[in-house]
């Protein structure tokens, strides 16, 4: 089944490719086909890969299958090749199955979209993208697959590009996350001419042994590499194109802008896991940028009126936790947290789809109300989705890995009480932001007429998406609840394990009733502001409004970045350099209508001239020595 390994993003490329060139040309049905079906046989193909790696473990606890040599630059020779092990197998499972039920949703979605091949073929080649990214044995292939997914982001935000506003959030995507691969860009060429190779293991392995912890240079890489996964994730300071990024399809949202793509830099960090083990104050920064944005984007969260602006602020609070967890030592906990994010996030995104579509494309939650009897299937999904990101205990997915990055917080050797408190304050939050949601959009009187229920199409992926956002989490049950940590031991395999040093007086118990203490205070809250029986009015206040707006830093990134640049802009439009410019434009007009009166269709005036060009060649040659 290795062999197989070279199809999981060939086939998802290949749809690509059909679809862009011929998509346009095709009925619908069949670009739905190609759309859909090459997808789901990516992910049938994925499961059998991890099937047999499951069954029959490599020796060296990884599977490499080499295409081919990249380049070769004196004794720098990076492969095409993929990588396959236990945190690969996990990615690649989450992207092509959660990928495979988005783009079911999508076909009725997208149904009667004028884009409808154009949308399949970004899609899908977004799937061959991220699939590329997380399947790389080197850091130049996963830098193509980064620079793929970031391609298609801009395309799929500016989707519908006749509105302005689209394109404005396309462009804030692609300049803002421009910033952070930048300064990654920056880092693979420091990796390579400081290890001279880009191979991930293998620089990992000269790093340990080159490079003492602490050392300037391993800060340095770390940083960097730090630098593009903060804007592929969308965390502190590079945050503020995820929130605008909703323009864009709502199943767009679901698979980029939730289950994949902004995780790309929790992936990135835990798979060059070494050179952040010997930067310590890097991996502490980390730690420090996931606790500030979950906390952050969780306060913006509940001013927020715009139903999916509310699960972007969410999206970004839940990466924080990641990269704590990451900063905090606890890899395992955070690639778990990752895939039970994928299930439950995606299921949320879906789920406002259909109540987007059903209300009008209107994403006013004010103006929304009692839609759990209108749409019960959007309703139970909500109901699923939202316990599963608030953390309800013991039932739903996120509870199991929230709770294990919470006690990791607390337990592991660079965890402390301030982060566990942190922790804690972020799950309460959750709990309000994604209860207010539901009371708001679900419980009060109906506001307005429900014309469209969804179909098929769209019921299969979200009742899906609802059982794994129930069992997801029991992948790896803690021993304290009676089950085996497996997923954690499996991960373990390549990840280094944390070890518990800080035990008592908090244990995994304690955690746990703590984190679902904070679970029940955010719903009471929720329940007692924004219940039934409350008036359904947005409230104004400095606070809020600071909230509202993301704490101002667009504010203060256009005073300090746009402002200047516009002006520097206005000031020199019409200085010197613009003449040249002008005067060489119009020495090639003049020219070129001068020659265009030789062609005047007289075939002796042609053939004086080359007669004349005869005369005059032959003489330089005959007199120029």
């Amino acid at each position: 089944m290795q062999s197989l390994l070279w199809l999981i993003p060939a086939l998802p490329f290949a749809s690509a490719a059909v679809l862009a060139l011929f998509g346009s040309r095709l009925p619908r049905r069949i670009n739905s086909v190609l759309g859909t079906a090459f997808v789901g046989l990516s992910a049938l193909a994925a499961i059998l890969v991890a099937a047999a790696f499951l069954v029959s473990p490599p020796a060296g606890g990884a599977w490499v299958q080499r295409l081919g040599s990249w380049m070769e630059i004196g004794d720098f020779r990076p492969e095409v090749a993929l990588y396959f092990d236990p945190v690969a197998l996990v990615m690649v499972l989450v992207v092509t199955f959660v990928g495979f039920l988005i783009h079911l949703y999508s076909v009725e979605y997208m149904r009667g979209d004028e884009g409808f091949s154009r949308f399949f073929a970004y899609m899908n080649l977004f799937v061959a993208a991220m699939l590329t990214l997380v399947l790389a044995n080197n850091l130049l292939l996963l830098y193509l697959g980064w620079e793929g997914v970031g391609l298609c982001s801009f395309l799929l935000i500016g989707f519908w590009y006749k509105d302005p506003s689209n394109v404005r959030a396309a462009n804030k995507a692609f300049l803002v996350t421009r910033v952070g691969d930048t300064a990654m860009a920056i880092g693979l060429f420091l990796i390579a001419t400081q290890l001279h190779t880009l191979d991930i293991q293998e620089l990992m392995r000269r790093a340990t042994a080159q490079w003492p912890v602490g050392s300037g240079i391993a800060i340095a890489a770390a940083a960097l590499l730090l630098g593009g996964a903060v804007g592929k994730s969308a965390q502190l300071p590079l945050q503020t194109w995820l929130p605008d990024a909703m323009a864009g399809p709502t199943p767009t949202s679901a698979l980029i802008h939730a289950a994949t793509m902004v995780t790309a830099g929790v992936y990135l960090i835990a798979r060059t896991n070494a050179l952040f083990i010997l930067a310590p104050p890097v991996q502490f920064v980390v730690a420090l940028i996931g606790a500030a944005t979950m906390l952050l984007s969780a306060f913006s969260a509940i001013a927020q009126r715009d139903l999916k602006r509310v699960l972007a602020y969410s999206t970004m609070s839940q990466i924080g936790y990641m990269f704590l967890a990451l900063g905090l030592g606890a890899w395992s906990a955070a690639i778990f947290h990752f895939m039970t994010h994928a299930f439950f996030k995606a299921l949320l995104f879906l789920a406002a789809g259909v109540v987007i579509q059903a209300m009008h494309h209107e994403q006013d939650m004010f103006r929304m109300g009692g839609l759990r009897f209108e749409l019960p299937l959007a309703f139970w999904s909500f109901v699923i989705g939202g316990s599963a990101l608030a953390g309800l205990p013991l039932i739903t997915a996120g509870f199991f890995s929230k709770d294990l990055i919470l006690w990791q917080a607390w337990a592991g050797p660079n965890g402390n009480g301030w982060f566990w408190i942190l922790g804690l304050l972020g799950a309460a939050l959750t709990s309000f932001y994604t209860f207010r949601l539901i009371l708001l959009v679900f419980y009060g009187p109906e506001k307005l007429e429900v014309p469209h229920k969804p179909g098929a199409l769209i019921a299969i992926p979200l009742i899906t998406l609802c059982v794994l956002s129930l069992i997801g989490g029991y992948a790896d049950t803690p021993p304290d609840f009676g089950g085996v940590p497996a997923l954690s031991n499996f991960l373990n395999q390549v990840l280094p394990p944390l070890k518990e040093v800080h035990i008592g007086p908090v244990t995994e118990v304690i955690t746990a009733l703590c984190a679902s203490a904070a679970f029940a205070i955010g719903f009471g809250f929720a329940y007692f502001i924004y219940g039934p029986w409350r008036v359904r009015t947005p409230r104004e206040d400095p606070l809020l409004r600071l909230w509202y707006s993301g704490w101002g830093v667009d504010w203060l990134y256009d005073r300090l970045f746009v402002a200047p640049v516009h002006f520097i802009l206005h000031a020199s439009k019409s200085d010197f350099v613009d003449d040249i410019f002008s005067w060489v434009a119009n020495l090639a007009d003049r020219t070129s209508t001068l020659l265009r009166r030789s062609e005047n269709g007289r075939v002796r005036w042609y053939a004086t001239g080359i007669a004349a060009g005869f005369v005059v060649l032959f003489a330089i040659v005959l007199f120029v020595r």
